[in-house]
């Protein structure tokens, strides 16, 4: 399972990552604990299947906000107490 993160200009509310998050579900439909925030201008989430960037970039793009910086880095999940 790979972590994605993509820097995401143009949100200014919560209904901004409403939108944002919705946009990355319908292009990644494998997309797992989808979260966007406004404040670190960046969304992420967790996937199995590879992430094409361009078709999540042009996605975004086209509900007029602007993406970038989309980073993947294999993720591990977290037990409790750290085991």
């Amino acid at each position: 399972m790979n972590k994605i993160t993509i820097k995401v200009e143009g949100m200014k509310c919560g209904m901004c990552e409403a939108h944002v998050c919705d946009v990355i579900r319908k292009a990644v439909p494998s997309a797992k604990k989808v979260k966007a925030t406004r404040t670190r201008n960046e969304a992420t989430f967790l996937s199995e299947d590879e992430t094409d960037e361009k078709v999540l970039v042009k996605a975004i793009a086209d509900m007029g906000y602007v993406a970038y910086g989309f980073t993947s880095e294999p993720y591990k999940r977290r037990f409790l107490f750290g085991k």
